[in-house]
């Protein structure tokens, strides 16, 4: 198996090199078709310069964020020539309507299997109504009821979140889903599987997705038909293929496992060694997860039959129903816990505006872990606004970086944070990976939710969010030990210590920002 799984890898490589390959030569293919025109027919460079220029008028025109508006009018006004083909392609939000309209066909039919009990709506809002506004959000705009009735706990390590699944994963007698944006076949998943095949052997339904770019340096197209061939529902999300697709953008980074319909899991970390400590490429890796028990399990087994059904060629809802019978549970927690899920197809940024209602609504302290940092000025006014209202606001990246260019990007807005009065930490065992928030010990989020355009913007994602429960004081103590572990650059970045070629790398990175 080993030398079969390396073979994949090998394969797996090969495919991405010619995608990007074949993708690039089709955008060099239209540039130089364009110019060849432009040296024919003399009156089409009149034309393109128009079109730029109606363009960018256009773009200025459309909702979207400045960030996003400004690289696309720069884009287009400077290189019209490959700008407009490369709006037309990437930018447009015609470019995914047949997906959009799935989407919104899906959620349709499952998201009305969403009821909010009023009572708890009512007693959080006499509680806290400040926590109240951002639950409310969720619920009125995204459809994302919150909770009580559920058990939460907290692991400050994936590997113990590893550990936890293992146990659960044994007691399934329905159903099984996960939902990973990587799954290394080899290693820790190796132990996930075995019971995986038992389970569907004994009768259990089990269902896997996961993201083909997310997992493309681990698997190939036959872990599908090998999961199958034990009885393992399994697809691929978003398939990549060797054509300009805007959709091949958007990934699925959600991270759930879902046993019937009782307990749930999500976090930072994928099925993959590094995040367990079986390898270490960038020293101590660090990511957080959380186990949910109870009528908040409801929402992350539709947010797992949404992406199925996205990329299913049917999806049948009544069938489906059967995973969405109410599961009799009384729980030891009286907090409030609000599962979500944010898309890049329905224009909402749930998971920028969650973590935006975090700032506005501390009053001592909000603090945020991300191992990326490409955040937009909306962001980042946010950040500055509560560090300047005297609210202590601090943000943890990773020490040691997995990906250099993105590293050198999440540097480049240390200098603007601070200046405006927040803490920058760098996590020095190695890459912090987590993705967690938290507030003035009443309301905190765990999830796959990244400070960077990608996550905010681009990707599928999900988070919970909690309020007045008590993993809200283990996430607490965890931020702290992590401080402990992480040397403060706040100074160092406020008295601008940058030499002229590093800010120019940064300025030029922070334009392509958005692209990230």
């Amino acid at each position: 198996m080993r030398v079969e799984q390396k073979t994949a890898t090998k394969n797996s490589i090969v495919r991405l090199f010619f995608v990007v390959l074949l993708i690039a030569l089709q955008f060099v293919w239209i540039y130089y078709l364009i110019t060849f025109l432009e040296s024919h027919v003399p009156w089409l460079s009149t034309v393109i310069t128009s079109g730029a220029l109606v363009l960018a008028l256009t773009i200025s025109a459309r909702h979207m964020n400045a960030s996003y508006r400004m690289f696309w009018i720069i884009m287009v006004l400077v290189f019209p020539v490959l700008g407009i083909p490369f709006y037309a392609i990437m930018g447009r939000r015609n470019s995914t309507k047949r997906m959009r309209v799935r989407f919104e066909k899906v959620d349709h039919m499952l998201f009305g299997r969403l009821k909010q009990q009023q009572e708890v709506m009512e007693r959080l809002e006499k509680e806290d109504l400040r926590a109240a506004g951002t639950s409310n959000y969720l619920l009125k705009t995204c459809r994302f009821p919150v909770y009580q009735n559920t058990d939460v706990q907290f692991f400050p390590d994936a590997a113990l979140a590893f550990e936890a699944q293992l146990k659960d994963l044994e007691s399934a007698e329905q159903f099984i889903f996960m939902e990973y944006f990587a799954i290394e076949r080899n290693g820790a998943f190796q132990r996930v599987l075995e019971i995986l095949k038992r389970k569907a052997a004994q009768g259990v339904e089990i269902r896997i997705t996961y993201d083909d770019i997310g997992s493309i340096t681990f698997l190939d197209s036959r872990f599908t038909r090998e999961m199958e061939s034990y009885g393992i529902h399994c697809q691929r999300f978003n398939p990549v293929l060797p054509f300009l697709n805007i959709f091949m953008n958007n990934r699925d980074h959600r991270k759930i496992m879902v046993i019937d319909g009782k307990i749930g899991y999500t976090g930072g970390y994928n099925m993959a060694n590094e995040y367990f400590h079986l390898t270490q490429p960038y020293g101590f890796w660090k990511d957080t997860g959380v186990r949910l028990q109870g009528d908040a399990v409801r929402t992350l087994t539709v947010i797992c039959m949404e992406m199925w059904g996205l990329m299913s060629e049917n999806i049948n809802i009544e069938r489906g129903e059967r995973f969405l019978t109410a599961v009799p549970y009384h729980a030891k927690e009286t907090g409030y816990v609000q599962p979500y899920a944010d898309s890049p197809l329905d224009d909402e940024p749930t998971g920028e505006e969650v973590y935006m209602n975090i700032l506005r609504t501390a009053k001592n302290y909000a603090w945020f872990v991300t191992p990326y940092l490409l955040i937009t000025d909306e962001m980042k006014r946010e950040f500055v606004g509560a560090a300047k209202r005297g609210v202590d606001v601090r943000i943890i990246t990773p020490g040691i970086p997995d990906k250099k260019m993105v590293y050198q990007e999440t540097r480049s807005y240390y200098a603007g944070l601070v200046r405006g009065g927040v803490r920058i930490y760098e996590y020095t065992p190695g890459f912090c990976h987590a993705k967690m928030s938290i507030a003035d010990d009443v309301s905190a989020t765990v999830g796959t939710i990244n400070l960077d355009y990608r996550s905010l913007y681009l990707h599928f994602e999900n988070g919970v969010l909690f309020h007045h429960c008590k993993i809200v004081e283990e996430i607490h103590q965890d931020f702290e030990t992590m401080f402990s572990e992480s040397r403060e650059v706040t100074d160092h970045y406020r008295k601008g210590a940058q030499n002229i070629v590093q800010r120019s790398v940064r300025a030029m990175l922070r334009f392509v920002a958005p692209l990230l």
